[in-house]
């Protein structure tokens, strides 16, 4: 999903802003790929260089209204016509690797629901972003939405019964919103990869 506009970050697109020289989108796609997955961006009016970089890559895009996550996502969905269960993720988690992805599908093979949802603790959002307003109680543990879920295409308009997995994972808590976001992720980055 690469279609809000990112004001908070105040450098243009959000997708685009550079992370150890890289669009922040590239560390995502890369992932997914690593992981086995064909990405399918998703972008709006806000994000039409987003658009222009995923073409110059031979990623796909899927182009909607640019009216909210939610509308977005089914829009995107309902376009594809995707009848399978597909991981829809945020663009602005950096960090996210093709392991994190793959625990996160293989517990869903396992769960015997139609939806699942990722969460980090809390704890971990407060120290990495200055917390986030939105939290649930997963699993007794305060926790945060980390950006990264599973639906049933064929359900996309409807309620699907949903497994929520909380993830004790760092890496998922670098989501980038602000300035200071950002560098702490290229930081992350920096230090693992020696960019």
């Amino acid at each position: 999903m690469a279609g809000g506009g990112g004001s908070r970050l105040g450098r243009g697109e959000k997708p685009l802003a550079l992370i150890c020289g890289r669009p922040m989108i590239s560390f995502v796609t890369d992932a997914f790929s690593k992981a086995g997955f064909e990405p399918v961006v998703v972008v709006s009016k806000n994000t039409p260089m987003t658009a222009n970089w995923c073409r110059a890559h031979g990623i796909a895009i899927v182009r909607t209204e640019g009216f909210g996550y939610i509308d977005d996502m089914t829009s995107a969905v309902l376009h594809l016509g995707e009848e399978q269960p597909l991981i829809v993720s945020v663009s602005d988690i950096p960090c996210i690797g093709p392991d994190i992805i793959s625990t996160i599908m293989k517990s869903y093979d396992g769960c015997g629901r139609d939806a699942l949802s990722s969460w980090i603790p809390a704890r971990l959002v407060q120290s990495c972003r200055g917390g986030m307003p939105y939290r649930e109680l997963v699993g007794g543990i305060e926790a945060c939405p980390a950006g990264v879920n599973i639906l049933r295409g064929d359900r996309i308009g409807s309620v699907q019964e949903e497994f929520a997995l909380l993830l004790d994972e760092p890496r998922l808590a670098l989501n980038v919103n602000t300035p200071s976001d950002l560098a702490r992720a290229e930081a992350f980055i920096s230090a693992e990869s020696a960019c």
